[in-house]
């Protein structure tokens, strides 16, 4: 037999939920061949509880910190927590390089074949070159002055040269990597400008709206963001009042066609949701919603504007964010609260946020995110209490 049957209470193929009379068939290794019935699927059906899926998508990920496990206390509040990370760095290279291999094999357990993972360093490179993973490698920029700003992108285009010289000397073929900014709270001006340039048609993300403080910050030049920079000598806001919203303020430095998503927009708005969809229509490839629902409960046990989100109709996508900021790397777990916490949403509306529009941000729907002939997007069954487990 050169081919493998599933088949579940129900079977979610990446746009909808199709009942239990289908089966899945895909090669052995896990290339999608059909959905056929049940009636015409002969025998050797792999008969499962739960709902079968295609792979896990986690658009946001920070497998660099998964060192700080339990390093920082739930709840703290963003602007503590940001000084935490920035002031508990002091781990052995070792320690950080095992707890990155550990991490990066829960998430393929947990189904998860692809991550848009954020890092400032290459500490990542070794794991993720023996990964099954499909990795997005977003070396992520921080420059809070243009004085500084050639310098600072001369050290993260290092970084990144890094990776690139790996994808070409070992001839890897699922990696896509390029610059991307932090967070409107982090870079400069000119450091926006520059981004922009040099990621023309590219998939990037931005941390966006996660404190009140970041508008706050561009609307009046106060706020609580001004404790952060202290730490990194501004005594008050090197970024332009512009009087507007943090996103509303920075989106519009980016107009290249990239593909951009927006990470966490726990305090995103109206306004800021109908700024940016007329922003991407003339100006970008895609516009991306990243909902890190347990690390917004984990930080500052806030919940971002989901239903507002759906009623814009919003591309949105799901991430685990860190192991600074998260009990766990797992989309399931992801699932699990957005549906407790959001129960009248249906089941197959958060699984196409995991899988199809997942891999449309991360520009890999041709090959995941749905079962689609030809493709092999992995297989996951997720049961009744939404425990995953990788199938192919």
């Amino acid at each position: 037999m050169n081919y493998r049957k599933f088949q579940a209470d129900c079977l979610f193929d990446g746009h909808e939920m199709l009942e239990e009379n289908h089966v899945l068939i895909t090669s052995l290794e896990g290339k999608i061949m059909d959905i056929i019935p049940a009636a015409e699927a002969g025998g050797d059906i792999l008969k499962l509880s739960g709902i079968l899926s295609p792979g896990f998508i986690n658009a946001h990920c920070h497998l660099e910190l998964s060192h700080m496990k339990d390093v920082i206390p739930p709840q703290t509040g963003l602007i503590p927590f940001l000084l935490d990370v920035v002031g508990k760095r002091d781990f052995a290279h070792e320690l950080i390089l095992e707890k990155i291999k550990l991490a990066e094999q829960e998430m393929e357990n947990d189904g998860i074949v692809a991550v848009g993972d954020i890092g400032n360093t290459a500490d990542t490179i070794a794991t993720k070159m023996s990964s099954k993973l499909k990795w997005n490698n977003f070396v992520e920029v921080l420059c809070f002055s243009d004085q500084i700003a050639d310098q600072r992108l001369e050290q993260y285009n290092g970084v990144l040269k890094n990776f690139k010289e790996a994808e070409e000397k070992f001839n890897i073929q699922h990696w896509q990597s390029n610059l991307v900014p932090h967070a409107p709270y982090t870079i400069s001006d000119i450091t926006f400008k520059r981004i922009n340039e040099q990621t023309a048609d590219a998939v990037i993300s931005m941390h966006n709206q996660e404190n009140p403080a970041e508008d706050e910050l561009y609307k009046t030049g106060k706020g609580n963001y001004l404790k952060f920079l202290q730490k990194f000598g501004f005594e008050s806001s090197p970024f332009p009042t512009t009087g507007k919203s943090a996103l509303q303020s920075c989106l519009p430095h980016f107009n290249k066609d990239q593909r951009v998503i927006l990470v966490h927009n726990t305090f995103t708005s109206q306004e800021d949701i109908s700024f940016a969809a007329q922003h991407a229509e003339a100006h970008l490839s895609g516009l991306h919603y990243c909902l890190c629902i347990n690390a917004n409960i984990y930080i500052e046990n806030k919940i971002p504007p989901i239903e507002l989100l759906m009623q814009n109709n919003a591309e949105i996508v799901l991430g685990t964010d860190s192991y600074s900021s998260n009990w766990q790397l797992s989309i399931a777990a992801e699932i699990k609260t957005i549906k407790e916490k959001f129960p009248l949403i249906p089941i197959a509306t958060i699984l196409k946020w995991a899988t199809s529009n997942g891999a449309k941000a991360l520009n890999r729907f041709s090959e995941l995110g749905s079962f689609e002939k030809g493709k092999q997007p992995g297989v996951v069954l997720l049961d009744n209490n939404f425990n995953s487990k990788k199938l192919i």
